[in-house]
């Protein structure tokens, strides 16, 4: 099914005490157009978020949001340096020996000498953090194809509808050209007549001036091409790939037909008629752009 171009997608994942949120804003955008906000010393994984979010959508101006949140007692550690406890300890041992005094000590004091404890910040995974992201990735993804499809569904129907109007349009133009010609040859015949007093009137010029008309207002190929069109927007909108380009396209040819029935009129209903085409057919195309 089609899908419209803008929706929101929100996605979040945590772990270990961390936690990395993305939001997805999409508009409208001939391509697919990236703009990634991400927190400090994330700008590695910004290749990561491109090839993903690229295999997924295919057009539209996509605000990314990336919110990275950690526990701050889980940015560091106590390190315990056990060698050099046990040589701050048998040194003190070796002075109360030496000189005959009290050599206890408690742990408490023993942790006070240097290095013995260290305060040591974590050092961050990797593999951790784009395993997060990957997955809060995919849940915005989801949930904004998701709206996306709501939306497309939304829209295809609002064209099908649309698409009927044209084609009852169509039907009506393609009904009244022939009796366009008729009533010309009738009028011409008429007004031939009344210059003639109605003498004899040569069927044969009359006959090839009503041809002249004809050839002139003849609207055939336009008709034939609108229905073909018509179809051609109806089987984009029940396809699964991405058709908006592709409509698009479709659209100012289904224009360029209307304009040209519209010029060739001379007939007030086709006229009024043709205006309406128009009309629907701007309202088309304002649609289509939605489509991605």
């Amino acid at each position: 099914m089609i899908k419209s171009m803008t929706g929101f997608g929100h996605g979040e994942c945590s772990y270990n005490n961390k936690k990395i949120i993305v939001e997805l804003k999409a508009v409208n955008h001939r391509y697919l157009d990236l703009s990634i906000k991400t927190p400090r010393g994330f700008a590695k994984f910004e290749g990561l978020i491109r090839n993903y979010l690229s295999d997924r959508l295919d057009r539209g101006k996509i605000d990314v949001f990336v919110n990275y949140e950690e526990n701050a007692d889980s940015q560091y550690e106590i390190i315990y340096n056990e060698n050099i406890a046990k040589m701050y300890y048998d040194k003190i041992q070796q002075i109360s020996n030496e000189f005959g005094i009290d050599g206890s000590i408690s742990a408490a004091s023993l942790s006070r000498y240097n290095e013995v404890l260290e305060l040591q910040e974590v050092e961050e995974s990797t593999e951790e953090i784009e395993k997060l992201l990957t997955d809060a990735l995919q849940s915005a993804c989801d949930e904004i194809i998701d709206n996306r499809t709501r939306e497309g569904e939304r829209l295809r129907e609002d064209l099908l509808a649309k698409l009927e109007d044209l084609s009852k349009d169509v039907s009506f133009v393609e009904k009244k050209s022939p009796e366009i010609v008729e009533e010309y040859k009738t009028k011409l015949r008429e007004k031939i007549a009344d210059l003639l007093n109605d003498s004899n009137i040569d069927e044969n010029r009359l006959a090839m001036e009503v041809t002249i008309f004809a050839d002139k207002i003849c609207i055939d190929e336009e008709i034939v091409r609108l229905k073909s069109h018509i179809n051609e927007v109806k089987d984009a909108l029940n396809s699964d790939e991405p058709v908006g380009r592709k409509l698009d396209f479709v659209a100012q040819e289904l224009n360029r037909e209307a304009n040209t029935i519209l010029s060739k009129s001379s007939d007030a209903e086709v006229a009024n008629t043709g205006i309406n085409m128009k009309t629907l057919i701007e309202k088309i195309r304002e649609q289509i752009q939605n489509i991605e």
